[in-house]
């Protein structure tokens, strides 16, 4: 076999990682195809996380907690690591730049005398950090605290069998000032292009968007704010430099003159690629973090709205050059209801719109779905839930973005003997689900339960608990059969009256990819 035979599998290979999917083929002597390399479907071997530095108060407590489900192991690997450590530069008070951060500003002069668009792209980092969270086995949960504003952004990768389906949750609790409450992420893997409606530059808002490069040479990031009439005046939000290993706040409101209510902000990289989410705190009702909304689709699914939500505020924005006019459901106990007075949402090309929807809930949870008004004219777009528990100065405020079906496997991690809640939605036909709860990060048995969620309805439920609980401990969600399933899970910790929650969605973990069978014949594609 030659250079090249071996160049076009690679190339193959090297396909299948990226889109999923990849089949080998050549022609036969007569022109017709004469074999082909059937893919197979084989879990990840490298997975990467980034999480954002969790708070700037010196009173904020945060726990860490991280978790590799049991299952295939990739070419039968027996060995393996999943590793979190420090970044190699954080600024995560409120006085860091807009573009950038303080303590590299050294290397932004030296670059910006060479011209250098990528900011120090080939500075190298320093050493990595000492590992802060190790997973070992999988299965297995680890959990450990920090406390305090210097709290860094952590960066990790996991390897053979602790890499498919790792995930780490992130749970701060801050009982002091306007950031108050509990906020909660599962840290999230690094790309080139995220969407999140739901953020705001109004006065009464202070929302930083953090950006996570996990790599070893520097990214260059864009973000770009648009309001109820479009796109908000900024310059300041082109040409972010993120150092390697490195995490870097941008105060949305520095970028911008324009105060408004409802932002959709769009971040893209130039160069490399990073972590992103918005931390997001209101004067009156406390902070969580914002993540990514679901790809732009035609109909969408935010899962999981508490039964005692107060105040449920819906945010689209339409990417595209053409308006959305959306249908607006709650698929709830049930059935799936259409909202009295709020059964539709019109949103323009490229503009940010909002729904108030009040307590739809009216004490039974549930999760929203929003489709296209005309099914023969579906347009993609993005959308958010801001969701409010309690009411005055005990009010809680949590984000729940639009999330993918779990099409295998879906986790996460830090979950508490008591507080945790997991919603289930068949938007479709019914659905068959196995849910599996992990050992506790200090000990405990693994536990199991099967739940059937009825077509168009959103089952609420208290997940299994390890018996014996000791520490921490992760949740698994499995279809067995019936139609898609779309999940989320509500973490709800209460101090001093206040009803502190985050909302965490499940979207697949994407634990598998087809790649070619590397055992077929293809010595047919030539010497």
């Amino acid at each position: 076999m030659n250079r090249t035979t071996l160049s076009l599998i690679a190339a193959a290979t090297a396909l299948a990682a990226v889109t999923g999917f990849a089949s080998l083929s050549a022609p036969a002597d007569d022109g017709k195809t004469a074999a082909t390399a059937t893919p197979k479907l084989l879990p990840v071997e490298r997975t990467s996380l980034v999480c954002p530095a969790p708070s700037v108060s010196d009173l904020a407590d945060t726990t860490y907690t991280s978790f590799t489900p049991a299952g295939d192991t990739p070419g039968g690997s027996t060995t393996g690591t999943a590793e979190l450590a420090a970044s190699s530069v954080t600024s995560a008070g409120p006085d860091a730049a807009a573009t950038g951060d303080k303590k590299d500003e050294k290397d932004q002069k030296d670059d910006e005398k060479k011209g250098d668009e990528k900011k120090a792209g080939d500075k190298k980092a320093d050493a990595p950090a000492k590992a802060f969270l190790t997973v070992k086995t999988p299965g297995a949960p680890v959990s450990k605290t920090a406390d305090g504003a210097d709290t860094p952004a952590l960066v990790g990768t996991a390897t053979g069998l602790l890499a498919p389906g790792w995930t780490t949750q992130q749970s701060t609790v801050d009982s002091v000032g306007g950031a108050r409450g509990l906020l909660g992420l599962s840290c999230t893997a690094p790309d080139t292009d995220f969407w999140f409606p739901g953020a705001s530059t109004a006065k009464s808002r202070q929302d930083y968007v953090h950006l996570t490069n996990p790599d070893d040479s520097a990214a260059v990031v864009d973000i770009e704010l648009f309001g109820k009439n479009g796109a908000l005046k900024s310059e300041a939000g082109e040409g972010i430099p993120v150092p390697a290993r490195s995490s870097v706040p941008v105060l949305l409101s520095t970028l911008t003159t324009e105060a408004s209510e409802d932002v959709t902000v769009h971040v893209s990289t130039r160069t490399g690629r990073v972590g992103a989410a918005v931390r997001a705190a209101d004067d009156t009702a406390g902070s969580d973090w914002l993540t990514t909304s679901a790809d732009p689709a035609g109909t969408l699914v935010l899962p999981g709205i508490p039964a005692d939500a107060t105040d449920v505020r819906l945010v689209a924005f339409a990417p595209g050059g053409e308006d959305a006019d959306l249908k607006v459901q709650l698929a709830g106990a049930d059935g799936t209801i259409t909202p009295a007075g709020k059964e539709s949402l019109h949103v323009k090309s490229k503009m940010t719109a909002s729904l108030d929807l009040a307590d739809v809930t009216k004490g039974e949870a549930g999760s929203l779905i929003v489709s296209p008004a005309q099914s023969n004219s579906p347009t993609p777009v993005v959308a958010a839930l801001r969701v409010v528990r309690g009411k005055g100065s005990d009010q809680e405020i949590a984000f729940i973005p639009a999330t993918g079906p779990v099409t295998a496997r879906a986790s996460v991690a830090d979950n508490r003997a008591k507080g945790s809640t997991l919603s289930l939605t068949a938007p479709g036909a019914a659905a068959k689900v196995k849910v599996v709860a992990s050992a506790g990060s200090g000990g405990g048995e693994p536990a199991e339960k099967t739940y059937t969620v009825k077509a168009g309805t959103t089952l609420d439920v208290t997940p299994p608990v390890p018996g014996g609980l000791k520490g921490q401990y992760a949740l698994t969600v499995e279809p067995q059969s019936g139609g898609p399933v779309h999940a989320a899970r509500m973490l709800a910790l209460p101090e001093d009256g206040v009803p502190m929650f985050t909302v965490q969605t499940l979207p697949d973990d994407r634990g598998t990819v087809y790649v070619p069978d590397a055992t077929e014949d293809l010595s047919i594609l030539g010497d």
